[in-house]
């Protein structure tokens, strides 16, 4: 194994571990039926919704993820 595939997969795997974290600790979108219901009073309210911990989160697991893709695609590659 090369150097450069060893810390790519070193890179990777921490990037799995934040990954599933950061999934883990955001909270749930949907509050079942009574979040269906109240949906269009919360997308009135939610103006101030993305400066959230919630909202930076999620962000950082949509960054995190693709990180994660094109990592993967490179040491599939090599």
């Amino acid at each position: 194994m090369s150097t450069l595939s060893l810390v790519i997969t070193i890179v990777q795997v921490i990037l799995a571990v934040g990954l599933t974290l950061i999934v883990m600790f955001q909270s749930g979108k949907s509050a079942g039926l009574s979040g269906a219901i109240a949906g269009v009073a919360d997308s009135f309210m939610s103006k101030g919704k993305a400066h959230t911990w919630d909202a930076k989160m999620a962000k950082a697991t949509k960054w995190i993820a693709a990180v994660f893709l094109i990592l993967t695609f490179v040491l599939c590659l090599l």
